[in-house]
């Protein structure tokens, strides 16, 4: 349909504008205007990262390659180590010293972590948690670090603060220099079920067994940049990590009954496996519709009777990985498939007890096939040689190639959808993370939104694909049940008092909700920025600039706001300002409508300017006139624009020919809606109208309607039908947290105990 622009006053007469009605505007000696650029915000471009969000000709970053030896004591729970680290520094600073992380030293059992948040008395306590609250000491999980040496197995000197070291150096590291000590440590290894935690191990009562999911268990070298010179956050426990990249040998030694994952290539896979094993492997190599059983779970009942006083060393190398994780068990059964990425293969492995299946071996192999297949088409093909996913209770955790993923049966082997589709969930989010942080390498321990939100946003993608492929899993659904990404599923959260809420762009240990602040909230954000905002054509092209960019490298927020704009030529500073340096929440709504007709006489209106003015009517220049639908006496509001307006019929008639009005569309009906927006947060108007004749139209208006006045909108409808009914947000995809004031009549939401007390009348 053809739009007439309409301006009520500016086609009624020319006027200073100073006679218009106003909106007194905020006397503000700054600028607050929420379309203003974030040029505060940001840091300025330079050789390191540029404006365009790509890494600049002098980014740099630093390495550390480790050799490490692993000893499992599985009678005591206990882990010992020693590792030769070798520092490299490529950055232009001549470093002093040296900052490693020692995250179990968070389990220390005089660690600050452990007292830093508020205090209370239950009214009740069983007695288990009474013993573990008030009797029992702390459990005492932290380094015990033997040495530290240089390669001369001379001493260094080092002090620990926390969860960090800092080794002081003989003489400074110049650029391009190198240095490598020796750490020998121990430590005694928690209950990751009872006692929480990343890893750890989690206990089977009925086989007297365990099975080991083991991370964070070396000291592990600092990043060091240009953002802020070493990464030296202490580790409170939700931020993770933020690590350097290098490569990796490492030997693991356990009792030789268990059954081993880990990050790397396994080099002497001949000497650990049968070679029944070895031919199933091989097999596995080639089988691409589904997976091959390594180990079956007949073989792993057996292996738990076992208890082996015997010792096997599983010997790993990994190139190019930002950390190393392992898991083992003589309970574990071990599954395998080859999937094709770009021109390699890769292999998608499983590992878990038999108190997962059938769960575990139905989903979780095809799961990991899946995930690496979406995530390489989206972003880049996946680099690493295979992708790992344990089964451990109640975890969800990421490394390099393996990740610890919850979801078990009923011990009947009965399961729910909820428990099947959790697990599918934490499979793709856990496997996704290979992506975000392991490769596109953000500092997890200030901005945990970074890898947590960006990944989250590409499960829900993931997820929606697994659907579609793969409808008998997920049905009686039509559609993958996420419980992240859809903008309606973050509104809960947004709604809440703002005193226990946190901008997106918040430290996470300074949170008050890690999961909604730093999962849920972004992945909707970059949802809505996808869907509504950019498009997906643009929106993806732009992410997958961001993602090749960075990989194997360490972003900023910056970089991937600054990417996003770069590769896509759509100004985003008000999205990102509102989404992730605020909490304000989208609350759009419809506070007015008000309809009009053409008039052959002046509307009420106008009528009171011109006596505000002194303006007679012979003064007027000629115009059509417009008048509210309250207004009317006389029934115009039912003729049309011709039969009303003399001047416009003629002025018409004097421009165009008879066959030309025929054809012109000319609004019968006017209407002029008034939006509002008591949320604070900016975001497009997104409309359905409904005419008399059943007939729907949507329009959307963009975000930058907001720019001059950041409360009210007017927007002018025209048609020659008659408009039934409008409603705002129709498909729930801006977050708006009050739908109650989103339509046009208004329609009245009765609360549940409203539609009871209906249906008992009925």
């Amino acid at each position: 349909m053809k739009r007439i622009n309409l301006s009520l006053i500016s086609l009624i007469f020319l006027i200073p504008l100073n006679l218009i009605s106003q909106d007194s505007k905020i006397n503000e000696n700054i600028n607050t205007n929420k379309f203003r650029q974030l040029y505060q915000e940001f840091t300025s471009p330079n050789i390191f990262r540029t404006a365009s969000g790509a890494p600049g000709p002098a980014y740099y970053q630093q390495q550390a390659d480790y050799k490490i030896n692993v000893e499992l004591d599985d009678a005591n729970k206990k882990i010992y180590g020693d590792e030769i680290i070798t520092y490299t520094n490529n950055s232009p600073d001549q470093l002093e010293y040296l900052w490693l992380q020692l995250d179990q030293n968070i389990r220390k059992k005089d660690s600050p972590s452990l007292i830093r948040d508020s205090e209370s008395v239950d009214p009740a306590y069983i007695p288990d948690a009474f013993e573990k609250e008030f009797i029992n000491d702390p459990f005492d999980g932290g380094f015990n670090i033997e040495y530290v040496n240089g390669m001369d197995n001379n001493p260094l000197d080092y002090i620990i603060n926390q969860t960090m070291l800092r080794i002081d150096l003989p003489t400074p590291l110049s650029k391009g220099q190198s240095f490598s000590f020796k750490i020998k440590w121990w430590y005694n290894i928690q209950d990751h079920v009872n006692q929480d935690g990343r890893s750890g191990y989690e206990s089977f009562p009925n086989d007297d067994n365990r099975a080991y999911i083991i991370a964070q268990f070396f000291p592990r070298m600092c990043v060091y940049n240009e953002v802020e010179g070493w990464q030296n956050y202490q580790f409170w426990g939700d931020g993770e990590f933020a690590l350097p990249f290098g490569n990796y040998e490492v030997n693991i030694t356990v009792p030789a009954d268990h059954i081993m994952e880990a990050t790397g290539e396994l080099i002497n896979r001949k000497e650990v496996y049968s070679k029944e094993m070895m031919k199933r492997y091989n097999r596995a190599k080639k089988s691409y519709e589904k997976p091959v059983i390594i180990v079956s779970q007949e073989e792993a009942e057996i292996a738990e009777k076992s208890f082996s006083k015997d010792k096997k060393t599983w010997s790993f190398v990994a190139e190019n990985v930002r950390d190393f994780a392992f898991a083992t068990s003589r309970k574990y059964i071990l599954d395998m498939m080859a999937v094709k990425i770009g021109n390699e293969d890769k292999m998608a492995v499983s590992l878990y007890p038999k108190e997962g299946n059938p769960l575990w071996e139905d989903y979780s192999t095809l799961t990991v096939v899946e995930t690496l297949k979406f995530y390489s088409d989206y972003t880049f093909n996946y680099p690493y040689s295979k992708a790992v996913s344990v089964h451990a209770h109640r975890i969800g955790m990421e490394y390099p190639m393996i990740c610890f993923n919850f979801g078990r049966p009923n011990m009947d082997g009965s399961y729910s959808d909820d428990e099947k589709f959790g697990m599918i969930g934490v499979i793709i989010h856990e496997i996704g993370h290979n992506f975000f942080p392991m490769i596109v390498n953000n500092d997890e321990r200030q901005w945990a939104w970074m890898d947590e939100g960006i990944n989250t946003y590409v499960q829900y993608l993931a997820e929606q694909e697994f659907g579609k492929k793969y409808p008998e899993i997920i049905y009686p659904n039509k559609n993958f049940p996420s419980d992240r990404g859809p903008a309606k599923l973050i509104t809960d959260y947004m709604s809440i008092d703002k005193n226990f809420l946190a901008p997106i762009m918040s430290n996470p240990e300074n949170v008050y909700s890690l999961g909604p602040n730093a999962y849920g909230k972004p992945a909707t954000a970059l949802n809505i920025l996808r869907e509504t905002i950019m498009g997906p054509e643009l929106f993806d092209y732009a992410f997958k600039k961001y993602s090749q960019r960075w990989m194997f490298k360490h972003p900023t927020p910056e970089d991937f706001f600054r990417t996003m704009e770069d590769a896509s030529a759509v100004d985003l500073d008000w999205f990102w300002r509102g989404w992730f340096y605020t909490t304000d929440h989208v609350d759009i709504g419809i506070k007015e409508l008000n309809q009009y007709f053409i008039s052959p006489n002046p509307g009420e209106r106008l009528k009171e300017i011109m006596e505000e003015q002194g303006i007679q009517r012979n003064r007027l220049r000629p115009l059509i006139f417009f008048e509210n639908f309250e207004n009317d006496t006389e029934n115009y509001k039912d003729k049309s624009a011709l039969e009303n307006s003399k001047l416009l019929n003629n002025y018409l008639n004097e421009n165009y020919s008879k066959e030309e009005i025929s054809n012109l569309n000319i609004p019968k009906y006017y209407y002029e809606v008034v939006f509002d927006k008591p949320g604070g947060l900016v975001m497009p108007i997104i409309i359905d109208i409904e005419y008399e004749d059943g007939t729907e139209e949507r329009r959307k208006y963009p975000a930058q309607v907001w720019r001059k006045n950041d409360s009210e909108v007017r927007k002018v409808l025209t048609s020659d039908k008659k408009i039934v009914s409008i409603k705002l947000d129709p498909d729930e995809e801006t977050a708006d947290i009050d739908t109650s004031n989103n339509s046009w009549p208004k329609v009245e939401n009765k609360s549940d105990f409203d539609k009871f007390k209906s249906k008992i009348k009925g």
